[in-house]
């Protein structure tokens, strides 16, 4: 059972995911907060596995709530950041904090469950062009894990870039002439050096050291 934590200042919308989310087999709400400041306090109480997490609240928002678990939690929960804007100049600050991926408000409820599923799977939540916007007015930063993608060695940058560009393992296995195995080992070794724990925070990573540019694989 994935269990799932709701934070939004909008009693609607908590409620609406609540009862998408309670209808599934595999899945429950756990816990609701409608304010960032009360999701450390929420997540040790309810353990969740998700939190669908607001990008903009009124007193702590969606990138304060997603540092703090990132930071202070030894398991963190997954975040996927809900926003109204695609373009919100909050995704990219949560998905630097730490955030799986983001959700619009108006996705299918068929996606939002589609979404909850993939990143309780560990995978990344992104299509290449949606980070690719996201990035392509933002500057890049030297964050500890941007500077760690120079230590990667030429087999872990290959696969690096890959992932960027959308590629599952068994298509970068392809594409490098590579066993499935060997790649899935040179993305495990290239989350450790980065000391990221997925491929969202990875690819965010090859965007803040320049090894990737917006509008560009490589």
């Amino acid at each position: 059972m994935i269990r799932i934590a709701l934070v939004d200042d909008e009693a609607l919308i908590r409620a609406g995911l609540a009862a998408l989310i309670n209808a599934e087999d595999d899945m429950e709400v756990v816990g609701q907060a409608e304010d960032g400041a009360d999701v450390p306090h929420l997540t040790r109480r309810t353990r969740p596995d998700i939190v669908l997490m607001d990008v903009r609240m009124p007193a702590l928002d969606g990138i304060q709530a997603t540092r703090t678990l990132t930071q202070t939690l030894d398991h963190p929960p997954r975040v996927i950041v809900v926003t109204t804007f695609d373009n919100d100049d909050h995704v990219w600050g949560a998905l630097r904090a730490g955030a799986t991926g983001f959700l619009l408000k108006r996705t299918p409820p068929e996606d939002i469950l589609a979404a909850i599923r993939i990143a309780h799977r560990g995978q990344t939540l992104l299509f290449p062009a949606a980070l690719r916007a996201l990035a392509a007015t933002r500057p890049a930063a030297p964050t500890p894990a941007a500077r760690a993608v120079a230590t990667l060695t030429e087999r872990e940058t290959q696969t690096l870039t890959l992932m960027a560009q959308g590629l599952t393992n068994a298509e970068i296995a392809a594409q490098l002439h590579l066993g499935l195995q060997t790649v899935k080992t040179h993305v495990s070794n290239t989350l450790a050096k980065l000391g990221v724990r997925d491929r969202t925070q990875a690819v965010i990573a090859a965007y803040d050291s320049g090894l990737i540019h917006p509008g560009t694989h490589r």
